[in-house]
């Protein structure tokens, strides 16, 4: 049986296993996130969770049955684990040392569509139905069986949708790291408003493709402003202004006439180049 950690930092809350749990080293960090491809065939968990013992059970109890783990005790190393590993399910603990276990969910959703299990004592609806609004694919209360939470991970495996998992994205000088929120131009780090980046991953995210008005407004503002085009005008703008070599004449973000905008892969820049030349 697994018990549940101290998420509210209490002393009394005490981590509780069924027997000993076989001693392992601690591997530093920087050695292990070195290691950027896992070589097996056995599917990839990354455990993020801050309580080092119940890591170490997570990782002998899932070792034995087939998976491959990777543990984080942080949300940000969490975020590099998941972009440098691949997993195939990610088991993620809420009550985190530097950020809410929530937060991480939002900003794995940001880039990657792996399955995320949550693993929490925090019992209410309201924080179940958070986590799984938030992304997370399902929610697991301390404490729990190690056969229930292979349960989950055979469920999760079996639900989830190939996805692409790659995180930077580059076409021509413009470069955005989705794990970092980093945006370069021509290798220069470029300072974005909330809004700004909000509508620079929407393009990055559907790359090539005609994006409407509406489903703009709706995927960075919200249904209620599917309308107020007025909005997306001012901030495409700025968003051109920071990005493009010549923003009056885009070449990354480019007009579909009436209908959207559009952000160039590397292999459509050329023609839009050539096509802007000869409209010179």
């Amino acid at each position: 049986m697994l018990v549940a950690e101290n998420e509210t930092r209490n002393p009394s809350v005490l981590v509780q296993f069924a027997g000993e749990v076989p001693a392992s080293p601690e591997i530093p960090w920087r050695c292990r996130s070195a290691i950027v491809k896992d070589e097996t065939n056995k599917p990839v968990v990354v455990v993020i969770d801050d309580e080092v013992q119940l890591r170490r059970l997570l990782r002998v109890s899932l070792e034995a049955n087939g998976y491959k783990v990777y543990e984080a005790p942080t949300g940000q190393q969490g975020l590099a684990e998941a972009a440098s590993r691949h997993p195939d399910v990610v088991v993620l603990d809420l009550g985190l040392p530097d950020m809410d276990g929530l937060e991480v969910v939002t900003r794995l959703r940001e880039w990657s569509a792996v399955p995320i299990i949550v693993v929490s004592v925090r019992e209410s609806e309201q924080d179940k139905v958070a986590a799984l609004r938030g992304g997370a694919d399902d929610y697991l209360t301390k404490p729990f069986s190690t056969a229930e939470l292979l349960a989950r991970l055979e469920v999760a495996q079996r639900h989830a949708q190939p996805a692409s998992e790659e995180t930077i994205f580059t076409s021509g000088p413009l470069s955005v790291d989705l794990t970092l929120r980093a945006v370069k131009v021509n290798g220069r780090p470029i300072k974005l408003t909330r809004t700004e980046y909000a509508l620079l991953r929407l393009f990055v995210r559907n790359a090539g493709k005609v994006l409407t008005h509406p489903q703009i407004m709706e995927s960075v503002w919200g249904p209620g402003h599917r309308d107020k085009t007025h909005y997306l005008h001012v901030y495409m703008t700025h968003l051109r202004e920071k990005i493009e070599t010549i923003p009056s004449k885009p070449e990354l973000l480019v007009t579909e006439s009436r209908v959207g905008y559009r952000l160039n892969v590397e292999s459509s820049l050329q023609a839009t180049a050539d096509r802007i030349q000869k409209a010179s």
